[in-house]
């Protein structure tokens, strides 16, 4: 039998986000960033070297997730997160209603990688189009800000 020479990568399929313990089937899942600095340009005085420093600040980007509207309990789920956040009477928690989740990469069926995320809120709630005629899935789309992500396996 031929013995492979390298690794298999890792497909971008087979995941789910967990949300306090709530593990939620989605369609898609971007952002999933480390953390980021801006560069500061610092002049070597009288010299014509310009050296790069990091700013200091790390950054990350939303997660954006994408899932299926299916009447499913987790219509009920994230509908709850973002009702104890945004209500029409003004009484409002906004970004205060935070969760810790992660990303889970899924690979056979077994977790092969973990990002975990941390103090999420949700910034936005969207749903597909609706369209006569159409074949298409009725999606929403969630943009959770947080206070940081790192991966943890």
């Amino acid at each position: 039998m031929a013995e492979l020479t390298f690794q298999e990568s890792y497909r971008t399929h087979g995941f789910l986000v967990e949300i306090e313990g709530t593990q939620c089937p989605v369609t898609k899942v971007t952002g999933l960033n480390e953390g980021m600095t801006e560069a500061i340009e610092q002049p070597d005085g009288g010299s014509p070297t310009v050296h790069k420093i990091a700013s200091g600040i790390i950054k990350f980007d939303a997660l954006v997730i994408e899932r299926n509207v299916d009447g499913s309990r987790f219509d009920g789920f994230f509908k709850d997160w973002f009702g104890e956040m945004f209500q029409l009477t003004g009484n409002t928690q906004t970004s205060s209603v935070r969760r810790n989740g992660a990303v889970i990469k899924l690979e056979n069926g077994q977790e092969v990688l973990r990002f975990a995320f941390y103090g999420a809120w949700v910034k936005s709630s969207k749903f597909s189009d609706l369209e006569a005629g159409s074949s298409g899935l009725f999606k929403q789309t969630l943009e959770l800000e947080h206070e940081g992500l790192e991966r943890v396996s």
